[in-house]
């Protein structure tokens, strides 16, 4: 994602909406709650408890918010643990900001 002089995440357009996309999902947004929630990746077997979901519909929104940009996977061998990407969501705001208010 590029950088722009102020050192400030840009995104483009594409990645604004894919990310309006995947937070529109009511499940996805509470996946970005918890990680929030956390300072460090959290395992993906500790995302999944509690979640209700199959592990399948856990990887479809993780993948999803992933692509969008707003996670990172940090794969451990056959294991993967997730991250709230802080500047990617607060690039998001600023552009929302920018365009909206």
């Amino acid at each position: 994602m590029p950088v722009a002089a102020s050192g400030k995440l840009t995104l483009s357009e594409e990645q604004v909406q894919r990310i309006a996309k995947a937070l529109a999902d009511a499940r996805r947004y509470e996946i970005l709650k918890k990680l929030s929630a956390r300072k460090a990746a959290i395992p993906c077997s500790e995302m999944l408890a509690g979640a209700g979901i199959s592990p399948a519909t856990l990887s479809h929104h993780m993948r999803e918010l992933e692509l969008a940009g707003l996670v990172l996977a940090e794969k451990d061998g056959k294991f993967v643990r997730y991250s709230l990407q802080q500047p990617v969501l607060r690039a998001y705001l600023d552009r929302l900001k920018a365009d909206l208010a």
